[in-house]
């Protein structure tokens, strides 16, 4: 072999190594192969439930696929970008932008604390995505004569518009679908002839699941609304409020009649009686008294909702009882993340998707407090607000959780002092004492929650604040009353505002 053919060997040698080389090096590693493969079935699966949102879905089988679906879409959505939050943790940036790991943030808090998984276990959650991977691809798989039946239920007005889902999730009900199907199979069932008495189904769930929520997006519907002539809401306090219970029940049909169409069909058909509970638990004799009289007053056909957060009134129901349970955590991460990005594509901002994750597990799972949080981010898509929103929800949470052992909202859902700081005077901050549901009639307060925290208006000794108004049936309002209180800071040389001093109604500070 001469020496020309030695060097031509050797040069084709080193290029095909170098070929190899390149190649291998483009090819992706197998986490980031893993992650890409999650992200296109995660699109494909977001592709289905979004279509399906907007149909009136009828077939409980098809609602049950559907809900797993979603499930296991809200799953993979939740590892996928927890993934990729401790893959960018190591990185010394998070710590000198003032931003620490969620786990450290929940250690005190058991229903917060696993919205996260501890640092240092990404192959755990590599494994996770794995199989959230293969239940995926074949529940898709699966999913083709589902894809073929969701054409045959036609879209609401609104859903044959260009959407963004951020405004689909606010202007339905999120992850109720199968339970609104079950109130409706419910309330168009047909009774036999020997059912002549009213039906009642019991709705129970924890406070602020959702119960008035639901039974008022059923009564939207327009097969519904077209089924009874009226629809009354009572709470358990009128059942007890008055001389006689028929004329009790008189009484509340007046005032609380939702819609009576007087050229309707059924201007005479069957009457739809809400009863929320309230109070706690419902006397037993006084519903058994009430439900006598309610018999004679109501055409047959008619039916009763009752709802509580306690399950002592499933006995008193005709049918199964309905539980309301709270959101699982990657459903609440995946409502939470939709709605405080919009239209914009989370993958395109992986700094303001960690911060948005970790401003996530401080929210205990509210709704209220998604919905407010979500409209202040979606406001402004920068690192530096978003950063400084989560710093001030990590503090407002560690502080009552290191005072008081509960989280802030639970304290609240209590009626127990909260202490809000001013992001912008930070010698004040507010107490909320009590919070209120309002109806969409009433005059609300004119100070917003988002006033409060990141305004830097004045504000009056005592007040009322409106943290949100519900874009979704019942339309309700929730307010806030409060109180301004002033904080003795430490002092400073040269500062003169260091010497006012607390409010008098409670020296107690979280400062």
């Amino acid at each position: 072999m001469s020496q020309m053919e030695i060097f031509l060997s050797a040069v084709a040698g080193d290029i095909t190594t170098r070929s190899i080389d390149f190649v291998i090096s483009k090819l992706p590693k197998p986490a980031a192969a893993l992650e890409d493969r999650l992200h296109r079935v995660l699109l494909r699966a977001q592709i289905i439930v979004d279509e399906a949102m907007g149909r009136q879905v009828t077939n409980q089988a098809m609602l049950q696929q559907l809900g797993l679906l979603s499930d296991a879409m809200h799953r993979g959505c939740y590892l996928l970008d927890t993934f990729r939050y401790q893959s960018s943790s190591h990185n010394n940036k998070d710590r000198r932008q003032g931003v620490s790991h969620p786990s450290s943030l929940l250690s005190r808090l058991n229903s917060v604390r696993d919205l996260c998984f501890p640092s240092g276990k990404c192959a755990q959650v590599q494994g996770e995505m794995r199989e959230v991977l293969d239940r995926l691809s074949s529940m898709i798989l699966d999913a083709n004569e589902l894809v073929l039946f969701l054409a045959s239920y036609a879209p609401s007005v609104m859903y044959r518009q260009p959407y963004s889902v951020h405004l689909l999730l606010g202007n339905c009900m999120f992850g109720r679908q199968i339970e609104a199907q079950f109130v409706i199979d419910f309330l168009l069932h047909h009774p036999s002839a020997a059912e002549e008495e009213p039906e009642v189904l019991p709705i129970i769930g924890p406070f602020r699941v959702g119960k008035s929520t639901l039974v008022a997006h059923v009564c939207k519907d327009q097969r519904i609304h077209d089924h009874f002539s009226e629809t009354v809401i009572l709470s358990d306090h009128d059942l007890t409020s008055y001389d006689g219970l028929s004329a009790a029940f008189r009484e509340g049909r007046r005032c609380a009649t939702k819609h009576q169409d007087s050229s309707s069909s059924c201007k005479h058909g069957p009457v739809l009686l809400v009863v929320e509970v309230v109070g706690g638990d419902l006397d037993e004799d006084v519903w058994n008294r009430f439900y006598s009289a309610y018999k004679r007053w109501v055409p047959i056909g008619s039916k009763i909702i009752i709802t509580n957060r306690s399950d002592k009134i499933s006995r008193l129901g005709t049918t199964q009882t309905l539980t309301l349970k709270p959101l699982s955590p990657e459903a609440y991460w995946y409502f939470f993340r939709t709605l405080a990005f919009g239209s914009t594509d989370p993958t395109s901002h992986p700094r303001l998707t960690n911060l948005a994750m970790e401003i996530a597990t401080t929210l205990n799972g509210s709704m209220i407090i998604a919905n407010v949080s979500a409209r202040m981010l979606r406001d402004s898509f920068d690192v530096s607000f978003w950063g400084k929103f989560a710093a001030f929800m990590r503090a407002q949470f560690q502080k009552h959780v290191a005072r008081f052992g509960e989280h802030p909202y639970d304290l609240l859902n209590q009626n127990k002092a909260v202490y809000f700081g001013r992001i912008h005077r930070r010698d004040e901050q507010v107490i909320a004492y009590h919070q209120y549901r309002h109806s969409s009639q009433k005059e609300v307060p004119k100070i917003t929650l988002h006033d409060v925290t990141y305004g830097d208006a004045e504000l009056p000794g005592r007040f009322e604040v409106l943290a949100w108004r519900s874009a979704i049936p019942p339309y309700s309002s929730y307010v806030y009353a409060c109180e301004l209180q002033v904080l003795k800071v430490k002092a400073t040389s040269g500062s003169s505002a260091n010497k006012r001093k607390r409010s008098a109604r409670n020296g107690s500070t979280l400062s």
